[in-house]
């Protein structure tokens, strides 16, 4: 049922940062997308459709197209239109014209025809279906609402692309509607600000995958991000000069609205408050604020004793409410440092007095009132799912981030969810992991879940107690299930390494929240980014542009052995990068972390590296053709490190790569040995050498836990070809295990 088409590997591979060297052996790399009519190929569309029929063939595509709308075309759609035929021209490298008639009855036409009325839109129960079929003649697009609409036309564009005879457009049949209602991404940018044409390029890319919701984290600890008319030192004093007017949010929501995407705000409290406390001191549960230490950031909270708090907090939320027209309002709710209100005396003598016997009680009765408050103003409550712990309304919905348990009491509690759990993209985990996770999955390693949970946050945080269920959930269960959330905590993600650090990784978990859960294929993931990473490059993503800057930085003039090493090397996982956090687990001085290493710049997906491990374990398999390719590769690879190093001495920041850059020569000397190249004294034991380590350099960021007391490696660097080089020394390695 899969199909295979020959690619060349690109000059600049798109994930990330991983530049690649122009003059390295070419590679080819099989991109399956499963088989049609008649076992014909299917084009790369993500996220995967319901269904998809195609014989194979395509069309040329004209200069002049005829739009032609079957009912009224809405002041939205027309703008989306003219939106997809610049995008067009971008994907088939020829200019497009639009006309809305033509005297040739056999020209190339789209028909729209959209069922729908210009009623709640964007909105998280609009009708998002929509049928598309493609043909020499044209195109017809039928939708059952607005953003129907745009969802045919982001798939109608996957299908154009260019062939040896020009700009061609695959002929298909799509019938397509997404698996969850809630698809979501949470930019922090409260940690790190990013500036409004960096949220619109973000925009523009979740149109093309299908997402429909983006959750802005707007204050925490490091900033308050948005213009307060009713309390101006929020953005005068606590945005450090970093913030969004209220005419600038208003214009982003109708960006994005334009695009059907709904913009969530968050807003969190009682804990996270740091930096509406340092605007605002008197609310605070400790004063004075400690300003030397920087844990201290994610430490602060709110003083719920104080009758004025409340009053603060309702008229601030009301205020930014009234920015945001989308129904949910998000609270936030999470990791409230317990020591903030159990060492003040005044909060232990309010706890006594109203018989609250544990810090978890008492944020009940904060989360109750402020979310009445919200209900009073006709929005729609979201927190993280520790509000949980609070008496609070059916429809209040939890976002789940510490296990499929919460997921499972939540729900069994009558509320609506959204799954964040397992889709934290600042793990810095390959694509395949999160990928590999359902929303309606029941995860059974709860500690590890925990795990996480505690290394993201500030340590001795208000705990609730949940019962883990192993049974799955009931229908009625997954019925509350909106959809999920990808989140990216910007700790340690600058602006430039935003693109980066969301894209690929994002476009496969549009298609695990879009998707049936049988077309989420993880065998044929990485060549279908691949093909996706590199339109929505050419569409405006800026991945490879900030790499390629921040490379140059490092090593002005001569960055090409790093980029080869960049290639096929990818970030530690799990918060081993973030310093930081680290440094307060151990309850060392916290430090500002260096964001201009390699490590930074790297990817947590090669394609280089994906295409080598499925060769080799296509050689080992009996392919015995693909020698000379992946004696060419290794070759490359050996010989690198003489550059690296020689580059490296002249460019100190690359120093601390020079081990990293040794260990991918040893693990593709090791390679050459299995091929045969290189059968000297002690070669075997050169192997094994050279696999363990990169297992153990691997394993030492495997999960959360063993993060927290592991050293990782030098540079902060993983090898992503071990697989392909456990397949070729599977024999000499046999019983030793394998690598994740």
């Amino acid at each position: 049922m899969m199909r295979q088409i020959t690619r060349p590997m690109r000059c600049f591979l798109v994930s990330a940062t991983a530049l690649v060297w122009s003059a390295a052996p070419a590679l080819s790399a099989p991109v399956t997308s499963g088989a049609g009519l008649g076992g014909a190929e299917k084009p790369v569309i993500m996220p995967a459709p319901s269904s998809i029929q195609t014989d194979g063939a395509t069309s040329p595509l004209p200069k002049t197209i005829v739009i032609r709308w079957d009912g009224k075309a809405l002041p939205v759609l027309v703008t989306a239109v003219e939106r997809f035929r610049t995008h067009l021209e971008k994907l088939t490298g020829q200019p497009i014209r639009f006309v809305s008639s033509s005297a040739d009855a056999s020209a190339f036409t789209i028909t729209l025809h959209c069922a729908g009325k210009d009623g709640a839109f964007p909105a998280l129960d609009m009708p998002e279906q929509y049928a598309l079929t493609v043909s020499a003649s044209g195109a017809t697009l039928n939708a059952a609402g607005p953003v129907g609409i745009l969802h045919g036309l982001a798939s109608l564009l996957q299908l154009a692309g260019r062939d040896a005879t020009g700009a061609v457009i695959t002929h298909a049949s799509l019938n397509d509607a997404p698996r969850f209602r809630w698809r979501g991404l949470m930019i922090d940018v409260s940690r790190h600000f990013m500036s409004i044409p960096t949220l619109q390029r973000q925009i523009d890319a979740m149109e093309m995958v299908k997402l429909n919701v983006l959750h802005l984290h707007l204050s925490d600890g490091q900033g308050f991000r948005v213009e307060s008319r009713l309390f101006p030192r929020l953005h005068t004093v606590a945005s450090h000069g970093a913030y969004y007017t209220q005419k600038q949010i208003r214009a982003l929501v109708t960006y994005a609205a334009e695009r059907g995407i709904r913009v969530v705000p968050e807003f969190d409290t009682p804990g996270h408050t740091f930096a509406l406390l340092e605007a605002y001191p008197r609310y605070a549960a400790q004063a004075p604020l400690n300003m030397e230490d920087r844990a201290e950031k994610n430490r602060a909270a709110l003083d719920p004793t104080n009758p004025a708090t409340y009053r603060f907090v309702t008229a601030l939320y009301g205020e930014m409410a009234s920015l945001f027209p989308d129904a949910y309002f998000h609270i936030g709710g999470d990791e409230v440092v317990a020591k903030q209100w159990t060492t003040s005396p005044h909060i232990q003598a309010y706890m006594q007095a109203h018989s609250f016997k544990t810090p978890a009680e008492m944020q009940a009765e904060f989360t109750t009132r402020v979310a009445q408050a919200l209900t009073r103003r006709h929005k729609k409550v979201i927190g993280w799912d520790e509000i949980t712990a609070a008496d609070i309304p059916r429809d209040t919905v939890v976002e789940i981030w510490r296990g499929a348990a919460r997921t499972a009491a939540a729900t069994a509690a009558g509320h609506p969810v959204v799954v964040s759990d397992g889709y934290y993209l600042d793990r810095l985990q390959p694509a395949a992991i999160p990928y590999a996770q359902d929303p309606l999955g029941n995860v059974a390693n709860m500690a590890e879940a925990e795990a996480a949970a505690q290394a993201t946050g500030p340590g001795g945080t208000i705990a609730d107690k949940v019962t883990t269920q192993t049974t799955p959930l009931t229908d009625a269960q997954k019925g509350l299930v909106l959809g999920a959330e990808a989140a990216l905590w910007t700790e340690i993600v600058t602006e430039e390494m935003l693109d980066s650090r969301l894209w690929p990784r994002m476009a496969a978990l549009a298609e695990r929240f879009w998707s049936p859960a049988s077309a989420c294929d993880g065998q044929t993931l990485y060549p279908r980014l691949a093909v996706t990473q590199d339109k929505l490059e050419e569409l405006g993503l800026e991945s490879s542009a900030h790499a390629s800057q921040r490379l140059a930085r490092l090593a002005p003039g001569e960055t090409a052995p790093a980029s080869v090493l960049l290639s096929v090397t990818s970030p530690v996982r799990n918060y081993a990068h973030n310093h930081e956090f680290l440094q307060i687990r151990h309850k060392q001085r916290a430090t500002e972390q260096d964001l201009n290493t390699l490590a930074d710049i790297a990817s947590p997906d090669s394609f280089a590296a994906d295409t080598f491990n499925r060769q080799a374990a296509a050689y080992a398999a009996g392919q015995k053709d693909l020698k000379a390719t992946l004696r060419a590769q290794l070759s490359y690879w050996v010989a690198n490190d003489a550059a690296f190093q020689a580059t490296a001495a002249r460019n100190p920041a690359l120093q601390n790569a020079l081990p990293a850059s040794e260990n991918l020569k040893n693990l593709a000397q090791a390679g050459l040995m299995m091929l045969g190249y290189d059968h000297s004294a002690g070669w075997k034991h050169r192997v094994r050498a050279a696999v363990r380590k990169a297992r153990a350099e691997i394993a030492a960021s495997a999960t959360t836990k063993v993060v927290t007391n592991t050293p990782q490696p030098p540079g902060d660097l993983l090898q992503d070809i071990l697989p392909g080089i456990e397949a070729l020394s599977a024999r000499i390695m046999h019983g030793e295990g394998g690598a994740h």
